[in-house]
């Protein structure tokens, strides 16, 4: 699952002009303390609710105020596991999301990451991961079982979503056994699928805890 996927639509961005008021109000409304700024659809940073408690004035628009974490990001085809360390490294409660030219998408919830997370019921097991793009009349979720079985592999989980690149495509995300998905990938393109993404990872097992666990205890707080 990549960064796009997790954008949670509800929570829109602040203009300059938005007043402190209406900065409060939406906290309240949507039960967060940060909220990013944008300005012609770029990312600003994001503004901190102890930060507008500082101000007097209710009618005084954000721009006079400093905004936080203006250089943390991640880029819209960036793999979740990046937003949990993201999330980690800099304890905050939302990351924001921009497409190759820093475009302004979106935000990821903390909670939204968590709720992911803990949604792949493979996480406990080592493997790597294969993304496919394909067209919906090619896809065969038993013909692609049988091209990873034929590796002596075995498919952990899969999800499927639009291709954002081409929506008349599917996006299939597989989780597979096999730390090292070389001869796969390799049967993948003997059979004219095409590859878009694969992350091959190591230590998944006590990172992914470690990473869930530190998430899980930074919510508590």
């Amino acid at each position: 699952m990549i960064a796009e996927e997790l954008i949670n639509q509800m929570i829109p961005p602040l203009k300059l002009s938005d007043t402190v008021q209406k900065v409060l109000n939406w906290m309240e409304e949507f039960r967060i303390d940060h909220l990013p700024v944008i300005e012609n659809q770029q990312y600003l940073g994001l503004v901190s609710e102890e930060t507008i408690l500082q101000s007097s004035k209710t009618d005084v628009p954000i721009s006079t105020f400093r905004f936080e974490y203006q250089d943390i990001y991640v880029q819209q085809y960036q793999h979740f596991y990046d937003v949990i360390k993201i999330a980690i490294d800099n304890k905050i409660p939302i990351i924001a999301v921009l497409d190759e030219f820093n475009k302004f998408l979106g935000v990821i919830t903390v909670k939204d990451t968590v709720s992911a997370f803990a949604g792949m019921s493979a996480i406990q097991s080592p493997g790597g991961i294969i993304v496919l793009s394909l067209k919906e009349i090619d896809y065969s979720l038993s013909e692609i079982s049988r091209l990873v079985e034929s590796n002596d592999a075995k498919i952990l989980s899969s999800y499927i979503s639009t291709d954002e690149l081409d929506i008349s495509k599917l996006k299939l995300t597989l989780k597979l056994n096999k730390v090292d998905l070389s001869p796969i990938i390799a049967t993948f393109e003997r059979f004219n699928y095409n590859i878009i993404a694969k992350f091959q990872e190591t230590e998944l097992v006590s990172d992914d805890k470690e990473r869930l666990d530190l998430l899980l205890k930074y919510l508590s707080m």
